[in-house]
């Protein structure tokens, strides 16, 4: 059964499907909230994203204002992964189980327009769309370090906002204890879904202070674009200190529980995914060990691997929501 990791030789699409961005732009300076002006101009770009995309240099996309965040731990010193390794080898199984088939296959992926729902234990349920989800906040970019389950990982500048802005505002009952993110499932447009590799849709959570955390980002672009569709567009989820395959992508709906939520991977194979998911080198997966990873695009296959770190090098940040926790239990 296909897992949710890098895995199999790293492979390429054709020059002809992906057209390589040659260098990472470096990080602008921390600009002022939006304007109305700007906001109108960014949402005018939502709007169009098809013909913005067709209209600018192919592999492009359009640009997405912001600014190098401010909070603690976001903004990473290490060196980004390319932009072509990061859009062209993916995880994204309503795409393909392959690591090159979202690039391949992801053209397909309808944008606009798009609502995302949030629902269950909140005071102020409703359909969001992606419009009025840029208007919460100001876009920050962070830069994060990305870690898939075989030992490989990446770094990513993701642009978005603390998906806390959104919890606030939506106001959780006292009830809520979990977030519960369903992801689009679109049997017209997604080759993957004929796949019985998972329970459609695609479902992921998170408790309630994970999702709080000012880390855990609401991501609508990376690299200072808007997200490419094999990357999780329009909206996707970031968690930094979990596997890759937290992070739910091509998100529908938020709902908030009582109960932890069954999510994909859990459900497919609860010895090996557990809820929690977060990066941790003392617990190996029951057929590899955990303990070093391999940068994507960094390494040649033969090269010393990196000590992996626990919560992907964030413990400082988000080591205090699991005190008192059995993480070898609760994996």
């Amino acid at each position: 059964m296909p897992i949710p990791s890098c895995h199999r030789e790293f492979q390429h699409p054709i020059a002809s499907e992906i057209t390589p961005r040659a260098v990472y732009e470096e990080r602008r300076e921390l600009l002022r909230l939006w304007a109305a002006g700007a906001a109108g101009a960014t949402l005018a770009a939502w709007a169009g994203r098809e013909a913005l995309a067709e209209a600018t240099r192919p592999g492009k996309l359009a640009a997405l204002p912001g600014g190098a965040s401010a909070v603690a731990g976001a903004m990473s010193l290490e060196k980004p992964t390319s932009y072509q390794d990061a859009s062209t080898y993916n995880n994204f199984y309503e795409f393909g189980t392959d690591k090159a088939d979202p690039a391949r296959n992801a053209h397909t992926l309808k944008t606009t327009p798009w609502t995302v729902e949030v629902e269950g234990l909140v005071k102020k349920p409703g359909k969001h769309g992606i419009e009025d989800l840029l208007r919460l906040s100001a876009q920050e970019e962070r830069i994060y370090r990305m870690r898939c389950v075989e030992g490989w990982s990446m770094v990513i500048p993701w642009v978005g906002y603390s998906l806390a802005e959104l919890i606030r505002r939506v106001e959780p009952l006292g009830s809520a204890k979990y977030v519960e993110f369903v992801t689009l499932a679109d049997k017209a447009r997604m080759p993957g879904l004929g796949s019985r590799v998972l329970d459609w849709p695609y479902v992921e959570g998170l408790r309630l202070d994970e999702a709080m955390h000012p880390l855990t980002l609401l991501a609508f672009g990376m690299y200072g674009e808007l997200l490419p569709n094999q990357n999780g567009a329009p909206v996707r989820l970031v968690v930094p200190w979990k596997y890759g395959f937290k992070s739910a992508k091509s998100i529908v709906k938020i709902r908030f529980t009582e109960k932890e939520p069954a999510t994909a991977w859990n459900k497919a194979a609860p010895q090996e995914y557990g809820f929690y998911s977060n990066v941790n080198p003392m617990v190996d997966h029951p057929r590899w060990s955990q303990a070093t990873e391999r940068r994507i695009g960094e390494d040649g296959l033969f090269a010393k691997k990196r000590k992996s770190l626990m919560f992907n090098g964030y413990e400082a940040q988000v080591g205090q929501l699991y005190a008192g926790m059995d993480l070898k239990k609760l994996f």
